[in-house]
């Protein structure tokens, strides 16, 4: 067989019972949809949110590292990203941590391939989506002071040998390392929310903190771009938890309900503690509780109850609120838009919480000794293998390929003359507006 487009699908969804591969036209939307949807997480969502939060002389800087994310991922994921993270290894232990190269540029896989009941080629995009996002997300933590050239350089190397490696892990199937182990990710905890959170806070410890960092103000330039940018966010993540359930299906409805849940009361619970802590309910804070809550559910979104999802929702909210609050001034680091605090803890929790929390249902989990003998205590121990695989992995590949993009670029820290006049006019040439 050249190519294994989804082996974890026939593992998956029992519920959907596809005794053969038969396109499903209700399947092959969801799924189209699903892939605009993510779409828009990141070069208008996560690009709104996180450009609202910096300051107004680095805000098209900040919209350029996410979208020239975005598109240099996409580009690579086609030449061979998706054939390492879910093509097939020439032996098994390589099948352990990656895919081989037989798939590069889509190599073996026809028009009319399905993966499960709707078209190969869709499968591709979907989870291409996901790897853009989540090298995007890590750029936040860099925002002001990285050179765009250095960036783009550690995109492209992050995406193959970092990202790849680690969705094929999770996600491969038969033979790769922690799906064996029985690791429930339904939609990206580990494999996008960590993984992008800590590649951040490595990075802002080797870019090293702006000029000024703690003694200069440095106010957001729009809240209410960020605000809509989580609303964007939030829309879009239907298309990513949704369409995690890979069909048109009971656990696709299921994962809308949790996402929504999660992202709701991740909103209230943040809302509240500032209003209980600083007296004041601020709107960034609203929504990023809303974005905390949604990153914990992400892992959890087709395996659990509502009421998981609250709980999970609530104290993914809650381990936000503190990791950018306390955690950050404790340590001094400088995570300029709080991608570790938000996205590597929140997800940290939800990888954990879904090994709590998943209900015990052989026809609703894929894999782990949850469905094969109701051992959640062994499926919480998995759930805590996979995060610490997954997060001594991206430490130490994220520090490789920063060196080699910074070596590659002669260093990857703008100057400081550059720093102080702004990226947007220094690097780009432009200004967010010309009033």
């Amino acid at each position: 067989m050249k190519f294994k487009a989804l082996s974890l699908l026939t593992a998956f969804l029992p519920i959907a019972a596809f005794a053969e591969d038969k396109l499903n036209s209700g399947d092959t939307a969801w799924m189209m949809i699903s892939v605009a949807l993510v779409f828009l997480m990141t070069p208008a969502g996560l690009a709104l949110f996180y450009s609202g939060m910096t300051r107004s002389k680095n805000t098209l800087n900040t919209f350029a590292m996410v979208t020239g994310a975005f598109i240099l991922t996409m580009v690579l994921w086609i030449f061979a990203g998706y054939s390492i993270a879910f093509g097939t290894a020439s032996n098994a232990m390589m099948q352990n941590v990656a895919g081989g190269l037989g798939n590069m540029m889509l190599e073996g896989i026809k028009w009319t391939d399905l993966s499960g009941s709707y078209p190969t080629y869709v499968f591709v995009i979907f989870q291409g989506t996901f790897a853009a996002i989540t090298v995007a997300i890590a750029s936040g933590s860099v925002i002001g002071r990285m050179k765009f050239s250095s960036w783009l350089v550690f995109v492209a190397l992050w995406g193959l040998m970092v990202y790849a490696p680690i969705a094929h892990m999770v996600w491969g199937g038969e033979g790769a390392l922690l799906f064996d182990e029985g690791a429930l990710d339904f939609a990206g905890g580990t494999v996008v929310h960590m993984n992008g959170g800590l590649a951040g806070l490595v990075l802002a410890l080797l870019v090293g903190k702006r000029t000024g960092y703690l003694k200069t103000p440095m106010k957001p330039y729009s809240v209410l771009l960020s605000a809509a940018g989580a609303a964007l966010l939030w829309f879009g993540w239907y298309g990513f938890n949704g369409g995690s359930a890979f069909g048109a299906n009971a656990v696709a409805g299921l994962a809308v309900l949790t996402t929504t849940v999660a992202a709701a009361v991740g909103g209230v619970t943040w809302m509240l503690l500032e209003w209980i802590i600083f007296k004041k309910p601020t709107l960034l804070g609203i929504a990023s509780g809303i974005v905390a809550g949604l990153v914990a559910v992400t892992p959890a979104a087709g395996f659990v109850s509502a009421g998981g999802a609250f709980i999970i929702g609530s104290f993914g909210s809650i381990i936000g609120f503190f990791g950018v609050v306390w955690l950050k001034k404790k340590f001094g680091y400088d995570d300029s838009l709080d991608a570790f605090g938000i996205h590597f803890l929140a997800g940290l929790w939800g990888a954990i919480a879904t090994g709590i929390f998943a209900l015990d249902d052989k026809d609703l989990l894929w894999d782990g000794p949850l469905k094969e003998s109701s051992d959640r205590m062994q499926q919480i121990f998995v759930q805590c293998e996979s995060v610490l695989a997954v997060g001594l992995f991206t430490l130490i590949g994220t520090i490789v390929v920063y060196f080699i993009a910074s070596a590659i670029t002669g260093g990857a820290r703008v100057n400081i003359q550059t720093e102080e006049i702004g990226l947007d006019e220094s690097i780009h040439g432009e200004k967010a507006m010309n009033l």
